[in-house]
């Protein structure tokens, strides 16, 4: 089907990959429970949208260029591991995520959580190495469709990791609603989604261009 072999399998493994947690689940999880579930949605489509640039830069070739170059691969690796780190020590001194944000500046706050969303995917530089280990094994080898089988896949994986995390951002939203009845839990999700998001960081730095 269009350049793709063994799509029942694809779909199986993206369903599996995406419930495995990472720093886009933990950051969808910080925004819903500490914000709200719109946070949680815009932080959604944010990554979803990061996704979507993966998916075309991996069809044409562009991420295969980044793999390639082991100094902007690292300037990556740099950029994000330093982001992920900066977001941890703001959410670990912030003295009140739970604080309910109107009008305008709530609308302000939805759009900062899709450009973080944003940012903090593309910036993943095990997201590249994703797309380009992971995708060619269900590419035919004799493809006449160009990039097609690579936006088909890319998009597909996109579908299924935004069903998942948009669910994942109402559940824990509805979750936060019975745990923000507790006035230190504001603290304590700031304090442990900063250690994440720190954690996740540091690990970042340890990925190997492959």
């Amino acid at each position: 089907m269009f350049g793709v072999i063994n799509y029942e399998m694809f779909l199986t493994s993206s369903i599996i990959l995406a419930l495995i947690p990472g720093s886009d689940t933990m950051f969808i999880l910080g925004q819903a429970i500490s914000n709200s579930i719109k946070s949680g949605k815009y932080s959604a489509f944010g990554i979803c949208s990061g996704l979507i640039v993966h998916t075309f830069l991996a069809a044409f070739g562009l991420s295969l260029l980044l793999k390639n170059s082991v100094t902007a691969f690292n300037l990556i690796k740099f950029l994000g591991a330093m982001y992920l780190v900066y977001m941890g020590i703001k959410s670990i001194k912030s003295k009140d995520m739970l604080a309910v944000n109107q009008g305008k500046k709530k609308r302000e706050d939805l759009k900062k959580a899709f450009f973080q969303g944003l940012v903090t995917n593309l910036l993943n530089p095990k997201i590249i190495l994703f797309f380009l280990a992971f995708l060619p094994q269900f590419i035919d080898t004799n493809n006449t469709y160009g990039m097609v089988p690579f936006v088909l896949l890319g998009l597909t994986s996109t579908i299924i990791s935004g069903i998942w995390y948009i669910s994942l951002s109402i559940f824990a939203s509805f979750i936060a609603t019975f745990l923000k009845r507790n006035k230190n839990f504001g603290k304590i999700v700031n304090k442990l989604s900063g250690t994440i998001f720190i954690i996740l960081g540091i690990n970042l730095l340890r990925v190997k261009n492959s």
